[in-house]
Formats: structure tokens, sequence, C-alpha cells
């Protein structure tokens, strides 16, 4: 056999095993990998690259030895799994670098960092100043963990006492210029609808390279030409506009007619729907 097919069967065969290994050992390996995870990894990797172009290795051996080192590693993970004390041998713990807005220089030369690369990842998270930041620690994969001080957090609705629905994914109703009948469905939605709503942009859904529903029943819409450009979703600014103008016209009223009691009512009635519009504001602004 030429040396070339028998390299090319190696590697075919060698990749087809570690997909199959990777397969076994999970996704947590893709995102986040421990110290002997790491040093695992490049040697199955040099294991698999040597076996693969070294014709004159038995690939019996160099089989053996990966699934020698694949299978330490699941053994690991079993024993990390079920013991703490384990998993910190194997994983190591997390560092705090930043507690009470006060920085740990002590923990910072145990984890060989230095004040510049510490502020470097800080910007990676959006923080630029020192002073904002009330906690951050060195998590064992490597990622810094950043809690801001309360003064410098992001307002949120439950600061503003405002109660919100729940928001449920969107849903895909039509990809490649195919209507997807599963996700309008679980929209509680149809066809009917969707075409309706695209003839009030002026397209067909062949155009639509996208277009999905959020949980409010506003539709999204990507055509195939990008010079093309689409309007925005309108159902929540048409239903401010509409409620506005309800309450401008019940001011009108109020205003045109000679019953003191009639007036009053109008009056009344344009202060509730005030009040409504302040309220439902924050939730129909796109």
């Amino acid at each position: 056999m030429p040396e070339w097919i028998e390299v090319l069967l190696r590697s075919f065969f060698i990749i087809a095993g570690l997909f199959f290994i990777t397969k076994i050992l999970g996704k947590k390996q893709l995102s986040k990998l421990s110290f002997f995870e790491y040093i695992v990894g490049i040697t199955i990797g040099d294991i698999a690259g040597t076996l693969s172009i070294d014709i004159n290795m038995a690939i019996s051996h160099g089989v053996t030895s990966i699934l020698v080192w694949s299978a330490v590693l699941m053994l690991l993970n079993v024993l990390s799994l079920r013991s703490q004390k384990f998993r910190s041998l194997v994983e190591g713990d997390a560092t705090v670098f930043i507690k009470d807005g006060k920085v740990m220089e002590d923990n910072l030369k145990k984890e060989n960092y230095t004040t510049d690369e510490l502020l470097e990842q800080l910007r990676k998270k959006n923080v630029f100043s020192m002073a904002d930041v009330e906690f951050a620690v060195l998590e064992s994969g490597g990622d810094l963990s950043v809690l801001l001080k309360k003064q410098n957090q992001p307002v949120t609705p439950q600061d503003l006492n405002l109660q919100l629905e729940p928001v449920k994914e969107p849903q895909t109703v039509i990809m490649d210029g195919k209507i997807l009948d599963e996700p309008l469905a679980n929209a509680g939605l149809n066809r009917g609808w969707l075409k309706s709503e695209l003839e009030k942009i002026g397209v067909t859904y062949e155009n639509v390279f996208l277009a999905q529903v959020d949980s409010d029943g506003q539709l999204t819409v990507d055509l195939f030409d990008d010079k093309i450009k689409t309007p925005s979703p309108i159902t929540k600014p048409l239903m401010l506009a509409s409620i506005k103008k309800c309450q401008a016209d019940l001011e009108m009223y109020a205003l045109a007619t000679d019953s003191a009691s009639v007036r009053q009512m109008y009056a009344r009635d344009a202060e509730k729907l005030n009040k409504m519009l302040e309220t439902l504001k924050p939730f129909l602004k796109y």
C-alpha cells in the first residue's frame, strides 16, 4: 500500500476516533478546561498527530495510549463529581482579587497576576474604574467575575417597581425563504397572520432570509437583498399612538361640551387614560 494512502487512512480513523472520544467527554471540555484537562488535550493531540503521519509507529500502540489518557480523564471527571476536595485539587479554587472594593495584593502575587493584567481583565468586562468594583474573583477556569458596587449597577425593572411579563424565546417562523409551521404554532399564530404582517411591509415570504416573532407578537424580518431596508416592528408604537389619540379625543370632548356632568366624565376618563399611558410607556416603546 502506498505510504500516502496509509497516512490518509490513519488520519481519517484518528479524526473519527477523536470525535467519538470528545462526544463521550462532553461539552464541558469545549468551554472550560482544568489544568489537567489542558495537559491531556495537548498530549492526545500530539499522539494523534504523530500516529497519523508516522507509519513506523504501530497504530495499536498509539490508540492504546490515547484510550489510556482519555480513560484517566473520564475517571478524574467522575471523582470530581463525587468529591469536592478532589475537585478542588484537580480544577483548583477561585481566587478573590477584589473584596469590599479593595485589591487583594497577596492573592494577585499568588496567581502571578500583575496590576496591568487585572485592569485589562476589568476592561474586558466594560469596567474602566477600579472604584466601581465591589468584588472580583478569578475563577478556576481563568475568567474574571466582577460584581459592581450597588450604585454602579444597571437599573433593573425591579428597582423601578415594574412588574414585567415573562419573556419567551423568539420563534423563527421563516428561514431561507421557507415558512416554518411548528414555530408559528408555538407562538399561537398561523400562516394567515404571517402573510398579513408581510403584506404590511410589502414583502413576500420567498424574499425573506430570516423572520422571527418575539413574545409580544412583533415580527422582525431580514431579507435576502441587504440593500432593501425593512421598517421596524410597529405593533407596540401603533398601540401607544392609539391610546394617546383616545386620551386626546377625550380631552377635546371635555372642552367642547356645555354639560358640566359630561365634561367631568370626559375629564375623568382622560385622566384615567393618562395614568394608564404612564404605566404602559416602558412596555410599548420599541
